[in-house]
């Protein structure tokens, strides 16, 4: 299996140094203070390039790390950190366009007016080629007609994807009876419960036979779902009848197809912390054609290359034909991100 002489890490993260210094000011969460600030390839953006030197080919898409504009200040002042995010990884990809073929655009989600704005800037005039927006604004569910029209522009006027990343807070207890979660159990176990979540909200609300051209990557390779796919396509079907009013089953009516289909029209990534076994699960739930390699770098226990490093293995572990190995390592997000006149032949 020959290795593509491009790689795109598509679901990574950043935090250029304005935006650090807005997180330290503003984030009343002293842990992730603590978590962003020891993390210099979170924010070092010549450090990590020269990182990437350990790989060959790879070519990194710039996401925002959390925390979001919209969980560090309010609807009035989170566009101007939006706009300080996608000015920073705008200029980092300017720089090093070697290393950094793109960024994604960060949104001020809880002023929805203002996100149209700054989508409008950052693709138009920054060059970003998505946006990115968390699985929920605020503890709200993206399925709240309010967010519509940022799904819409990106659906139909751009034709752009939208990155989806998991959020749930450390304050989110496990048990009714505790304060908050133990163990990071919030993270490791809650952020792919968030991603299912989200997904679900999606396709139950109908949000994929409003704008059928919608295209949402989700991290951890969507979550839950490819590994419960059985589960969730047998019980599914069966929506309403644990209800005492059966109410939802109608919701099964108004859907045009099942919704297991909609759930295979997301796209998942590849940060699985290098398992090939689960990277094989999401291949077989999403094929090839929806599948992107992806580090989530740098939160690893290195810092920076052993999710690329691993991710990479287990890409080249998940026994995929030489045309399903280029789909997955730079194909399909060449597509995705509409750079097919760049993709290596």
């Amino acid at each position: 299996m020959s290795q593509p002489s491009v790689m795109i890490d598509i679901f990574n993260h950043v935090m250029p140094p304005p935006y650090l210094e807005e997180m330290k000011k503003r984030s009343k969460e002293a842990g992730m203070i603590k978590r962003m600030s020891s993390l210099p390839m979170l924010w070092d953006f010549e450090a990590r390039a020269r990182m990437l030197d350990q790989f060959p080919g790879v070519k990194q898409v710039l996401t925002l790390s959390a925390p979001s504009p919209e969980m560090l200040a309010g609807p009035d002042e989170s566009p101007e950190l939006a706009r300080i995010a996608n000015d920073g990884m705008a200029e980092a990809c300017a720089r090093w366009p070697d290393k950094y073929v793109a960024f994604v655009a960060s949104l001020p989600m809880n002023n929805p007016d203002a996100a149209l704005v700054e989508m409008d800037r950052a693709i138009g005039e920054l060059g970003a080629k998505g946006s990115q927006i968390l699985t929920n604004v605020n503890g709200r569910s993206l399925d709240n007609p309010e967010f519509f029209p940022v799904f819409e522009r990106m659906a139909n006027h751009y034709k752009l994807p939208i990155w989806m990343h998991p959020h749930r807070p450390a304050t989110h207890a496990d048990y009714s009876d505790e304060e908050k979660s133990r163990y990071e159990i919030w993270q490791v176990l809650g952020w792919p419960f968030e991603s299912s979540v989200a997904m679900s909200r999606m396709v139950f609300s109908g949000l994929f036979d409003k704008l059928p051209e919608l295209k949402v990557i989700t991290h951890h390779c969507g979550g839950m779902l490819p590994y419960f796919s059985g589960r969730a396509e047998t019980l599914w079907a069966q929506l309403g009848s644990r209800s005492a009013d059966g109410s939802e089953a109608n919701v099964l009516k108004n859907l045009k197809k099942k919704p297991i289909e909609y759930f295979k029209m997301f796209y998942g990534d590849t940060v699985l912390g290098g398992s090939t076994a689960a990277l094989k699960c999401g291949l077989d739930f999403f094929g090839a054609d929806h599948v992107v390699f992806a580090s989530d770098c740098p939160f690893d226990p290195e810092g920076g290359p052993m999710f690329i490093r691993e991710g990479l293995r287990s890409i080249k572990e998940a026994g995929l034909s030489d045309a399903d190995y280029q789909k997955v390592c730079c194909g399909n997000a060449f597509s995705l991100m509409r750079l097919l006149d760049k993709q290596p032949s």
